[in-house]
């Protein structure tokens, strides 16, 4: 037995004495207690009263462990002891998806509880509590409706023996993998200053010992190092599905629609703002627009071009690069390279391949395909210079005020994130041009 349920029913017990005593003194004829009943009363509710103090700190307690658990080992990076990763490459660190943590949540068992029997009638309220997790509407119109009694729609994901869906959304979405190539840090602000390492100068020499008391006898050199302090605002990135309430009370797989649809489309809004955001408005300052960021000409073939760049990092960046980050059509480029004799580069048709989820190592350092790359373009660097700060990781919405959900017996999930992304030393990357001019 939990602390909290030992705890509850010590309330109960103390509340049934006391409930005893009173209800012999209705059967006495509604008589007053006496001194000694009084006194007994007034110490059970006493007690009940401590007990009920005891027990609020004690679910305090458990859910400060809860999310303690769900923070894993690591944010986003280090995969922890009962971690898994989702087919589109995201860390879950307590083996729960961000859809089974919705679902289990105690705010979406108080919005099916509102409704009787579970069921959303076309005159019920929705309003649910925001759904926060440790861990993740534009203009250009509303897109398709999901409802719950369309095939092609929130129908497909009801089954009757809850089965659930045998083929998941992943097979329409992209790995995701640049997050867990960059430093992962967190924010309770939403500004973050840091130093950006511009320049450095070392001058260190050997110096002999001064022969007289002025000119430049026996002085030393001086180095250099120039930085400037950097202002970057945390973002919001968000999006939100209708669905209908139908929709929201039958699919035991809205989970899935929240992990393989509205998580997903945060991380990949965030891995495309981590390197092509422009820094106006509300986008991210991404790596291919950071001043500073150093840069490889086309240079004879794919293979010097970025083993160059490779140099680059090390020579004028003073950094060791963790990695390059490529096109899959550029990745694929690399793949079928052939020396003179039709024998390819790495491992050919039988072989692994580059990249994330192969084996062949581009110059000895990792291959992270990433569609947020433009084709023709590639960047290696010291990633650890790259950080991805989180100040409100994915949260997750649902209610029905919004336009005319009320009336039409809908409403709206709305996922959601905050973050910021900064460079530390932009001479530790360099961008790489992978076609000739």
């Amino acid at each position: 037995m939990s602390k909290t349920d030992e705890l509850v029913n010590q309330i109960t017990a103390a509340l049934k004495a006391a409930r005893d005593i009173a209800e012999r003194a209705e059967k006495d004829g509604d008589r007053d207690f006496t001194d000694a009943e009084r006194a007994e009363v007034q110490a059970k509710m006493n007690e009940a009263g401590d007990l009920k103090k005891r027990l609020e700190k004690a679910r305090a307690d458990a859910k400060m462990r809860d999310a303690i658990a769900d923070l894993g080992e690591g944010v986003g990076v280090v995969e922890g002891k009962g971690a898994k990763r989702t087919p589109a490459g995201l860390v879950v660190p307590d083996g729960r998806t961000i859809g089974e943590h919705f679902v289990a949540s105690q705010e979406y068992k108080d919005l099916l509880a509102s409704a009787p029997n579970g069921v959303f009638g076309k005159d019920h309220r929705v309003q649910g509590r925001p759904v926060g997790f440790e861990r993740l509407l534009g203009a250009g119109g509303q897109k398709d409706l999901i409802t719950g009694g369309s095939d092609t729609s929130a129908g497909a994901f009801v089954q009757d023996d809850r089965r659930g869906l045998q083929v998941g959304m992943d097979i329409f979405q992209r790995p995701l993998t640049l997050r867990d190539l960059v430093t992962s840090g967190t924010t309770t602000s939403d500004t973050i200053e840091y130093v950006r390492m511009t320049g450095i100068t070392n001058n260190a020499a050997p110096v002999p010992e001064a022969t007289a008391t002025g000119g430049a006898s026996g002085v030393k050199p001086e180095s250099a190092l120039t930085a400037a302090k950097v202002t970057t605002p945390v973002r919001t990135i968000a999006h939100w599905i209708p669905v209908t309430k139908r929709a929201l009370s039958d699919a035991a797989q809205i989970r899935t629609l929240i992990d393989a649809f509205l998580q997903y489309g945060l991380e990949e809004e965030l891995e495309d703002q981590m390197v092509s955001g422009d820094g106006t408005g509300e986008n991210f300052e991404g790596i291919a627009n950071v001043s500073g960021i150093q840069s490889q000409a086309w240079d004879t073939d794919l293979l010097t071009t970025t083993r160059k760049a490779k140099t680059l990092v090390r020579t004028v960046g003073r950094s060791v690069p963790t990695g390059y980050v490529l096109n899959p059509y550029d990745v694929e480029a690399l793949d079928l390279l052939q020396d003179n004799e039709g024998r390819y580069y790495f491992g050919g048709p039988s072989g692994s391949g580059m990249g994330y989820s192969g084996t062949a190592p581009l110059w000895s350092l990792p291959v992270i395909q990433s569609e947020a790359v433009p084709q023709g373009t590639a960047y290696v660097g010291d990633w650890r210079k790259a950080i991805l700060w989180d100040r409100e990781q994915a949260s997750v919405t649902v209610s029905d005020s919004h336009a005319d959900f009320f009336i039409r017996n809908m409403v709206a999930i709305l996922a959601e994130m905050r973050a910021a992304f900064g460079v530390l030393q932009p001479s530790a990357f360099v961008e790489i041009e992978l076609e000739e001019a």
